[in-house]
C-alpha cells in the first residue's frame, strides 16, 4: 500500500479524491500527512475529520527556518511514497525535490504546456481557455520539477468545450474530469493497471 502526503493551500479538492478512492479501495494507498501553508485552509478540517495528522509550515509560524527542509523532514517522517499537490500556491523547493524525485505530482486544470506556469491556476486557467476560443481543455497530471507546470507528464484527458461555454462551467466539468484523472494517474503511476 502506498503512502501519500498531500501538500494543500485552499480546500483539497483532490485530496477528498484520493481519501474516496483510498476508502472504496479503487487505490491500494492512503492519506498518511496532510501540509498546508494556509492556517485557515479548509483541507485541514478535512483531514482532522478523517484523523490524518495535519500541519502548517508557513513563515508566520516558523519564521527562522528553512521551511522547504521542514516540509521534507515532516514528510519523510511519515515515510511518503509520494506527494500530491492538491491546489498548493508555493513554488516547491529544492530538498523536497531531492528527496523525492520523480514522486512529487502535480493536477492543472488545463492540456499543459498551453496555460501553464506563473499565475496560472484555478479559474484564472479557465477565464484563459474560454477567451482564447479553444476548442478542448482538460487537465494533466504531472511531475514536479524546478519549473512551475513544466515537469513530466503523467497522464492527459481532455474534453470538447461547447460553443457557448463558461468559465464556471467550464470549471465544473474540469474538477469532475480532474476527479477520475487524478486516481486514472496515480493507479498508473503504482503500478495498479
Amino acid at each position: 500500500m502506498k503512502r501519500i502526503g498531500v501538500l494543500s493551500s485552499h480546500n483539497g479538492s483532490g485530496f477528498d479524491t484520493i481519501v474516496q478512492a483510498c476508502e472504496k479501495k479503487v487505490l491500494d494507498a492512503q492519506v498518511v500527512v496532510v501540509v498546508s501553508n494556509n492556517s485557515n485552509a479548509h483541507v485541514l478540517q478535512k483531514a482532522e475529520q478523517k484523523n490524518i495528522p495535519n500541519f502548517i509550515i508557513n513563515s508566520k509560524l516558523f519564521p527562522n527556518d528553512d521551511l522547504d527542509e521542514k516540509i521534507t523532514t515532516l514528510l519523510q517522517s511519515f515515510d511518503c511514497d509520494i506527494i500530491f499537490l492538491s491546489g498548493y500556491m508555493k513554488k516547491i523547493e529544492h530538498h523536497l525535490l531531492s528527496a523525492y524525485p520523480n514522486a512529487i505530482v502535480n493536477s492543472h486544470p488545463a492540456l499543459l504546456p498551453k496555460f501553464g506556469g506563473v499565475g496560472m491556476y484555478g479559474s484564472k486557467v479557465h477565464e484563459a481557455v474560454v477567451n482564447a476560443k479553444e476548442k478542448q481543455s482538460g487537465c494533466t497530471i504531472h511531475f514536479v520539477n524546478e519549473e512551475y507546470d513544466e515537469g513530466e507528464y503523467i497522464l492527459q484527458n481532455s474534453i470538447e468545450l461547447e460553443e457557448d461555454e463558461t468559465i464556471e462551467g467550464l470549471e465544473n466539468k474540469i474538477k469532475e474530469l480532474e476527479s477520475v484523472t487524478i486516481i486514472e494517474a496515480l493507479n498508473k503511476l503504482f503500478g495498479q493497471n
